[in-house]
């Protein structure tokens, strides 16, 4: 058995050129919090690498984490020539599913989401066939926020796994009654 080595052991520099950004990173940081981004960096240098997968098929690398401090290098002049265009970036090898779930980790271990784009990831997790166990884990949610997030999409794709019947007796009616085509959600 190999042992394991964390990337933070293997930084790179790759050309700013070379970097993409991901589609599903929730993470939104206000103006302000940019400049100070920005400001941080000029200061004191980048001080942690982004984290990317390589995609060898492009020879591209495709951000996990780290959007914020790309972006800084690709909208701050000063930086990007300081740096020569070049970002420092460890690499993990991951398949998409467990890419989405490792940017939430590192993005909810920092801060806040916007709840829309949360609730996409949600949803493309969940038509990726991850279970709601899964989701829990690998992104760190409790089962009342995955549920939330659930009834804002309002996906009912998202509830497939879910058993859903019409009990004896429901609401008070006597059964074969006025609720036979009513569903009632059950946990």
């Amino acid at each position: 058995m190999t042992e394991f080595r964390s990337p933070v052991y293997n930084v790179i520099a790759v050309p700013l050129s070379k970097i993409r950004a991901n589609a599903y990173n929730p993470n939104v940081v206000a103006p302000p919090e940019m400049k100070l981004l920005e400001l941080s960096i000029w200061e004191d240098g980048y001080t942690s690498p982004c984290v990317c997968y390589y995609d060898a098929e492009h020879d591209t690398y495709e951000l996990v984490d780290g959007y914020h401090r790309y972006l800084v290098m690709k909208t701050s002049e000063r930086i990007c020539e300081r740096e020569h265009g070049m970002l420092p970036v460890v690499v993990i090898d991951k398949d998409i599913s467990n890419r989405m779930a490792s940017t939430i980790r590192h993005n909810r271990a920092r801060g806040t989401h916007s709840i829309e784009l949360m609730t996409n990831i949600v949803a493309e997790l969940k038509q990726a066939g991850m279970s709601d166990a899964w989701i829990m884990k690998n992104i760190g949610m409790d089962r009342d926020e995955l549920l939330r997030l659930k009834q804002i999409s309002g996906l009912a794709a998202l509830f497939a796994d879910k058993d859903f019947s019409v009990p004896d007796n429901a609401f008070g009616t006597a059964p074969g009654r006025g609720l036979q085509n009513k569903k009632v959600f059950h946990e």
